[in-house]
């Protein structure tokens, strides 16, 4: 029997593609196992999956700013190398993917150590830090945006291409069902707010204070993070939900426009599913930019309206939202001209083919 070893997390962006593809290898028979962290969100969104054995190893954060425990994580990263290499020597994957994350680095390093073949998926436009760490490592490197091999410092590795890995879930939500689990009838149309997984509080609180005006033309759904709900508000057309799974494609089907930040993985569903978007990347005070640079790239290619954070407020919030909804028809023109690659089945193939006999 062959075995893969999937990698990633930190976020949820971090594990979509792995939650993508982990089905499909179930389903030709291969032993899945799965590396993270102890506490992250990666451990809880795979822990539920069957089929799928979930070792926690020690991660540190790698940050591009001080910090009194930058002085202590590079030791839980070779904490968790040393971990990773006996598991990887344990285990004998015949391959590795690696979705990203810092949690990522120490595994990608332990395979290296094993000479296990390691394939890396970089979602962004530009590769974050734990992958750019990563990459000298790797067999080979898939990207989402063909812009990204530019910002890639490959050396022989070989680097394709591939677009969007999309769950095939995703695209197979009911409508019905998801107004049934919200509790809405079809009276309104429905907007969807998503912070991320980790929730944002300036979305949050700009969400709120625009209740008034947002719920005189919408039913407002609301994912806003854990720990992010807020128990005092009493209005009939808004739901607020911490973090979806099962039900998230439902209520993906029942959704008119969406709101969101300008993760990869997040945007290309939501371009594939043809949802007209606003954006609200992650500032370069909060992040690298790479959220900027995604949104930019989708804006610059008619699929989403675009609102700076640092302008984010009620006003700006309801100006946006009702311009995107009523040139929801010219985006949704133009999402549908937007040729659809077959990605899954792509890294699919090519894990198999870079898999150890």
């Amino acid at each position: 029997m062959k075995s893969i070893l999937f990698t990633g997390g930190g976020s949820a962006g971090h594990v979509t593609v792995n939650l993508a593809l982990i089905p499909k290898f179930i389903a030709d028979g291969w032993k899945v196992d799965y590396i993270g962290s102890v506490d992250g969100i990666e451990r809880r969104l795979i822990e539920s999956l069957d089929g799928v054995a979930y070792h926690p190893i020690a991660t540190g954060k790698l940050r591009r700013y001080m910090d009194w425990r930058n002085v202590k994580d590079p030791f839980k990263v070779v904490r968790g190398v040393m971990q990773a290499y006996r598991l990887i020597r344990k285990l004998k994957p015949n391959v590795v993917f690696s979705k990203g994350g810092f949690v990522s680095v120490p595994v990608v390093l332990g395979a290296r150590l094993n000479k296990t073949p390691i394939l890396i998926h970089e979602s962004d436009l530009t590769p974050g830090l734990a992958n750019r760490i990563a990459m000298p490592f790797a067999t080979g490197i898939c990207t989402t945006f063909p812009e990204t091999s530019q910002y890639i410092k490959a050396g022989g590795t070989e680097v394709r291409h591939v677009g969007a890995v999309i769950r095939e879930e995703i695209r197979q939500g009911a409508a019905q069902l998801g107004r049934a689990f919200c509790k809405l009838d079809a009276s309104k149309p429905v907007l969807l707010i998503m912070g991320g997984s980790l929730g944002a509080r300036a979305i949050n609180a700009a969400v709120r204070s625009a209740l008034p005006e947002l719920t005189r033309r919408f039913y407002v759904v609301h994912l806003c993070g854990k720990g992010g709900l807020e128990s005092n508000i009493d209005n009939p057309s808004y739901r607020q939900y911490e973090y979806v799974q099962e039900q998230l494609p439902d209520m993906l089907a029942m959704t008119d426009i969406v709101v969101t930040r300008a993760g990869s993985n997040s945007i290309y569903e939501f371009l594939s599913l043809q949802l007209p978007m606003l954006l609200i990347p992650l500032s370069k005070k909060q992040s690298r930019g790479d959220q900027l640079l995604n949104a930019a790239s989708f804006k610059d290619a008619g699929y989403a309206e675009v609102l700076e954070e640092e302008a984010l407020n009620a006003a700006s919030l309801v100006a946006n939202v009702s311009k995107l909804y009523d040139e929801r028809h010219t985006y949704r023109y133009t999402m549908r001209r937007h040729s659809q690659q077959d990605a899954l089945n792509a890294v699919h193939k090519w894990i198999g083919d870079i898999a150890k006999p």
